[in-house]
């Protein structure tokens, strides 16, 4: 059986099971092998079938007998049947929905079957409800090789971990993850299957053997068997290692990869004349914190290696990143660029590109741009920046101030040809935009530094769209910057981001007040809003976030309770605050009507921003002092610590007031963590630690697995695969006679192809 197969070449699957299938991602054979369990249960306690009674949960051994299909008499749902039978007396077992069970098992097998009991009612001759047979209902139902001798023993016929014989005993069967039309039994059957049949003997396991000696790791086939067949806990436990080891060591492996080709690249050397970085930050209106001066040190050093700097600026909400962005900026726009010969030009500056996620985000960019730059004017007049998005363009310094709702702007709006012809010649030293600073039209003269912001993973193929930008020299690629505040563990930093070489910023600026949370009660509403009032008469102004921007269809979702913005925005104008300008923003309004209900809340034309989780990230109004979140259990806590940082953006005391609909135990434990984390790296460890992988949602927001989230609450292994992964890289280890990859040449084949053939899966599902 070869595992690169479908599914579909071995097993006959029904059209509901495909769908269940491809919703849970397994399309082949090599995908149900990977398909691990998500527990396991202990089979040490069995009952007898004597002493069963309806509501019981139980688990039988026996043997199995009078299996069919059949339909209900009155509601033709297809069923599967079976007799099981114990030395004490017999219990039907009936799987409704999944007639195909009762002809995976032969009649007369040993079984353990485990479920529910229930009753089948039945009427008597006078009319009256009688005494019905009991009958197990959708029970998990395998093979044993023997039944126990006693009740109580445990027996459970699997795969043996060291020569794959069938017929040890085992203490723990495997709980799959289940979806609708896909049972755990069945996924379990399946896997049996393709065990019996030789598939495993064909596996190439990619892990060198030094490797796996060096860490105590067991072999791919082995690890298999005991994933999915433990005799014990402990060969469990050592495969799921094995393989939370093998996908971390495979992710280092592509980023280190990823970060030497990318050092390859020639870079500017940027070195400004001594003593202007210290002038420059000296005119600021605050003090840098230590992790800031350290962060902009790193960066300045990174500069001057003449290739490509590649590094995370990982900061907590209002910790200062954009100051060391611009700090850094100015240092690139402060050094002329220097010909193959090595000299200096005798004109002209070094470019920098800044890039954000959203047109909300690029504004406010360009804007703390400008602000921060005007510290850089000399005899020469004000830096030149650009902003470039999907709805225009912009230049500042413009040659003649306008008004914009009785505020003067500096800047001018313009054409996008006239933009990009004056960023092509160096004219324009600093540009600022989202995605559409790396379309191919966007060309620079001298490009030296990209800063991106949140973008969680600026790859390969968008780094590779940076290289070739400079009319100067094609080759030259420009140091690159990602920043986040994104509350990330170190250990899924260190594996996410490990082609970036990282910094952090530990602290917040002088004179920062902690931000006070606090959970309401229900009963406590109407007291949180005179907060709110009274944050408002002292001059501030406040966030409503809600989780929903409209409300939903009474006919279709009768149980949502979530707020809606638009309802909650008429609420609170008619009931609560109505003596206040309140506005609304959320995700499905245009561009231009974002930006003026922006404008009118940075302004304080708008005391009241009612608005959803897009202000979660990078939205700055130093006067908004107060956020209530409504639905709080809604969102995750990295999420609900990016949306009470909106309110982190002066020296004025915050608040952030945080409203569950719901107040079971797990919700107020989650949400004290909230209230009692000092910053935001706490929660993401909390998140991890108490929480589980899930809880980060591991495989949609980072691409890495359940089992590899798990590893990554371990230093130690996150660590080792690291190291080990530094080590073959340098070695060129994947490199074969061509330079390239998984050629005959390189020291470890099964490794470079491995990787080679997970970076291909992955390039397709994307």
């Amino acid at each position: 059986m070869d595992i690169s197969h479908s599914l579909e070449k071995h097993f006959r699957l029904l059209p509901q099971q495909k769908a269940a299938l491809a919703k849970l991602g397994v399309r082949t054979i090599e995908d149900l092998l990977y398909h691990f369990p998500a527990r396991y249960g202990d089979t040490v306690t069995a009952r007898a079938i004597s002493n069963l009674a309806k509501g019981d949960s139980a688990v039988i051994f026996g043997t199995v007998s009078k299996l069919k299909t059949s339909k209900g008499f009155r509601s033709r749902i297809p069923m599967g049947e079976g007799l099981i039978t114990d030395d004490t007396g017999s219990i039907k077992a009936v799987w409704f929905n999944q007639p195909y069970l009762a002809k995976m098992i032969p009649d007369g097998a040993f079984v353990r079957v485990e479920g529910k009991v229930s009753e089948r009612r039945a009427k008597s001759a006078a009319g009256s409800q009688a005494q019905g047979a009991l009958y197990l209902s959708n029970p998990k139902i395998e093979t044993v090789a023997a039944l126990p001798t006693a009740v109580g023993e445990s027996l459970f016929g699997g795969i043996d971990g060291a020569n794959g014989t069938a017929g040890t005993p085992n203490i723990l069967y495997p709980v799959y993850p289940e979806s609708r039309g896909i049972t755990s039994n069945w996924i379990y059957h399946a896997i049996q299957r393709v065990f019996k049949s030789g598939a495993l003997e064909s596996l190439v396991d990619p892990i060198p053997d030094d490797i796996l000696e060096r860490y105590n790791l067991p072999s791919l086939a082995t690890a298999m068997i005991w994933i999915h067949a433990p005799q014990n806990a402990d060969h469990a436990l050592a495969a799921r290692k094995r393989f939370a080891f093998e996908e971390v060591f495979f992710i280092q492996l592509e980023r280190q990869r990823e970060k030497k080709e990318w050092q390859k690249n020639p870079a500017f050397v940027i070195e400004p004349a001594a003593g202007l970085v210290d002038g420059f930050v000296s005119r600021f209106p605050f003090l840098f914190t230590d992790a800031q001066t350290r962060a902009v040190g790193e960066i300045l050093r990174d500069f001057k290696k003449g290739h490509a700097m590649s590094r995370l600026l990982e900061g907590d909400v209002g910790s200062g990143k954009t100051a060391v962005a611009a700090t850094t900026a100015f240092a690139a726009i402060m050094t002329k660029p220097r010909g193959r010969d090595g000299r200096a030009a005798a004109s002209g500056s070094l470019q920098v590109a800044y890039m954000a996620p959203t047109e909300i985000l690029a504004s406010q960019h360009f804007e703390s741009f400008i602000e921060y730059l005007a510290f850089a004017s000399g005899p020469s007049g004000a830096v030149q920046v650009g902003l470039i998005t999907g709805s225009g363009c912009r230049k500042f310094p413009a040659k003649t101030p306008t008004y914009k709702n009785g505020v003067r702007q500096d800047w001018t709006d313009i054409s996008r040809v006239q933009l990009l012809k004056w960023v092509a010649n160096g004219e324009i030293p600093i540009l600022v935009g989202t995605h559409a600073l790396i379309q191919k039209s966007v060309r620079f003269k001298n490009l030296a530094y990209v800063i991106v912001d949140e973008q969680h993973r600026f790859g390969t193929a968008q780094r590779a769209k940076l290289v070739g930008k400079n009319e100067t020299d094609s080759r030259i690629a420009p140091h690159l910057l990602s920043m986040t505040a994104t509350p990330i563990p170190r250990t899924l930093a260190l594996t996410i981001y490990g082609d970036l070489d990282l910094t952090v910023l530990d602290s917040m600026p002088h004179g920062r007040k902690p931000i006070i949370t606090e959970v309401v009660a229900p009963d406590r509403r109407d007291e949180t809003y005179e907060k709110i009032r009274a944050e408002i008469r002292r001059g501030r102004q406040a966030y409503i976030i809600c989780p929903r921007i409209d409300e939903p269809d009474p006919t279709k979702e009768l149980s949502v309770q979530a707020k809606s913005v638009k309802e909650e925005a008429k609420r609170l104008k008619a009931n609560v605050f109505p003596e206040y300008e309140i506005g609304i923003l959320h995700s499905k309004m245009r561009d231009a009507e974002k930006e003026r209900v922006m404008d009118d809340f940075k302004t304080g034309r708008t005391h009241i921003l009612v608005a959803t989780s897009v202000v979660e990230v990078g939205v700055n109004v130093p006067n908004a002092t107060v956020i209530l979140i409504e639905g709080a259990e809604r969102f995750g806590l990295a999420q609900l610590h990016q949306l009470r940082g909106r309110v982190v953006r002066s020296n004025h005391q915050a608040y952030c007031f945080v409203l569950p609909e719901t107040r079971g135990d797990k919700t107020v434990e989650r949400l004290r963590a909230l209230t009692g984390a000092k910053n935001g790296f706490e929660l993401a460890e909390y998140d991890l630690k108490f929480r589980g992988a899930g809880e980060l949602s591991g495989r949609r927001q980072w691409g890495v697995s359940d089992v590899a989230m798990e590893a990554l609450q371990n230093i130690k292994m996150v660590e080792a695969a690291r190291a080990e992964a530094i080590r073959i890289i340098e070695e060129g280890g994947l490199e074969g006679a061509g330079g390239g990859s998984g050629g005959a040449a390189a020291k470890y084949p099964a490794l470079a192809a491995e990787l080679g053939r997970r970076a291909a899966d992955r390039i397709h599902f994307e």
